[in-house]
């Protein structure tokens, strides 16, 4: 790295701390600290993507590699930690839908408070994920692999053989985690193999890749969970905008808006009439079909509200959390680490090993998130799990530690599969897809360490039967591509 590059590296890491100072300085007027706060997080996304001192990979495009971290996995993660919380916020304010609706003048109080620390430190955590990513960032990614096959004949056999590989690991219990991985990559690579057909204009990989794609995306409809339609439209979104960009942009806020206001009353209906046994996924599908597109708007607006304030944003757990710890409880130190190291060995070498949501659960009970005798599953997310563990402190570090070891993973994705198409899209973001929004500790570390085996797993295999094999190492440079011999 050049010193220009260095300069350039330094200087942006500078910058994106500036809004969380100055959120601290105001911090005695909790409404004024929240919004710099808040709208921190839209000052580092444009630093760090859209400025002149942004620090990015040089090899391709910024619309040519929206699949990487510094793109994909920082909008995501930080969007979802850092700007959903407006709508708490507002609702705390007396609004709706950004409508007053409190005939009482609203007073500052300890709420007030709390959600302003709470954004200061998701801003924290927004600055850190991107000083991970940043730290590792290669300008010219190495690679030391080539694909030995036509990539969208080998896309489509990579797509079968994951799916069946997929769906027998999940009939097994010892291997099972394992299915989600695989089962992605099978989603992944239809819905590139349907992009790249359109850009070929391939209609058999058309026919392919937008079947199989079609099907998951019908297939999550079915599930009752919101994420899995989001994540199937994020993917395809990602996918298409470098070649499709004004048609993105132009469906980008239809989207959101279905997405927004009419999925959750969608996969609440589903959800509460298949999930009870009431009627089949199919029927309940149909239902909410019917539900949303009668505009029964009563409903429509209440559930959507209520998901906008408690359920895409967690700003209100947090807040419970900051309340608690260390005012009521101790911070937890390295006790959440430990178990999350002690999660990672297999159940079959340790029969009494405890089970990892039960103790994942027990600081979400000790806090009053939830009552023990509820069935609701409300783990913390990183941000949190680093602030119990070790306040602010444990928020930068573990935050910067996230975003570290993701951009090293696709990195090395990169390096093993040839590049960025199958390296990073397709088996970096698909094994590695928890780490868009990320989890707690203990099923954190589980992802990460398991995906990484699987990914090397699937490089072996490739290897072993010269399906990939090992090049010169190329570095690309400032004057044009210089090859190294190992």
């Amino acid at each position: 790295m050049d010193k220009h590059q260095n300069y350039s590296k330094q200087k942006v890491l500078i910058l994106i701390y500036l809004p969380w100072v100055v959120s601290l300085m105001v911090q005695i007027n909790p409404i004024v600290s929240y919004f710099v706060a808040w709208l921190g997080s839209f000052f580092i996304f444009y630093l760090t993507l859209f400025s002149s001192v942004k620090f990015i990979p040089l090899d391709l495009p910024l619309v040519k590699q929206v699949m990487r971290p510094i793109v994909i996995i920082q909008l995501i993660f930080a969007g979802f930690m850092c700007c959903t919380s407006i709508f708490y916020f507002m609702n705390h304010l007396g609004y709706e839908y950004f409508t007053k609706i409190s005939p009482i003048p609203f007073q500052v109080n300890e709420q007030t408070y709390a959600i302003a620390k709470c954004q200061r430190l998701s801003l924290l955590a927004h600055a850190a994920l991107v000083t991970g990513i940043i730290v590792k960032i290669k300008q010219f990614p190495i690679i030391k692999h080539r694909l030995n096959l036509n990539l969208d004949f080998f896309l489509i056999w990579l797509c079968v053989i994951s799916y069946i590989i997929g769906g027998a690991a999940s009939k097994i219990a010892s291997i099972a985690q394992f299915s989600f991985g695989f089962i992605n990559v099978s989603i992944t690579c239809s819905a590139l193999v349907l992009v790249r057909g359109m850009v070929q204009r391939k209609r058999g990989y058309m026919i392919f890749g937008g079947g199989l794609f079609a099907f998951n995306f019908l297939a999550s409809t079915l599930t009752g969970y919101k994420e899995s339609i989001i994540i199937n439209v994020i993917i395809i979104s990602f996918l298409m905008y470098p070649y499709y960009k004004k048609l993105i942009l132009t469906l980008a806020i239809p989207t959101i808006y279905v997405l927004i206001y009419i999925l959750p009353t969608f996969a609440t209906i589903v959800r509460s009439q298949s999930w009870s046994g009431e009627k089949s996924a199919v029927e309940a599908r149909r239902e909410a079909f019917d539900a949303v597109l009668n505009n029964e708007a009563p409903v429509i607006e209440e559930t959507n509200w209520l998901f906008l304030t408690d359920r895409i944003s967690e700003i209100n757990m947090f807040t419970i959390f900051v309340k608690h710890i260390p005012a009521e409880r101790g911070f937890y130190g390295s006790e959440i680490v430990k178990n999350s190291i002690l999660a990672i060995i297999p159940r079959t070498f340790w029969p009494g090993k405890f089970v990892t949501e039960t103790i994942s659960m027990e600081r979400v009970y000790d806090a009053g998130v939830v009552s023990g005798a509820s069935t609701v599953s409300a783990k913390t997310r990183p941000v949190v799990d680093g602030y119990v563990s070790a306040g602010f402190v444990g928020v930068f570090i573990s935050i910067f530690l996230y975003g570290l070891v993701t951009q090293w993973i696709c990195n090395k994705a990169e390096e093993w599969f040839g590049g960025y198409e199958l390296g990073c899209i397709v088996m970096f973001n698909a094994i590695f897809q928890n780490l868009w929004r990320g989890n707690n500790f203990e099923f954190l570390l589980n992802n990460i360490v398991y995906g990484y085996i699987a990914m090397y797993a699937i490089f072996w295999i490739l290897k072993r039967s010269n399906t990939i094999t090992e090049l010169e190492v190329y570095e690309a440079s400032g004057e044009g591509v210089e090859l190294k011999r190992r």
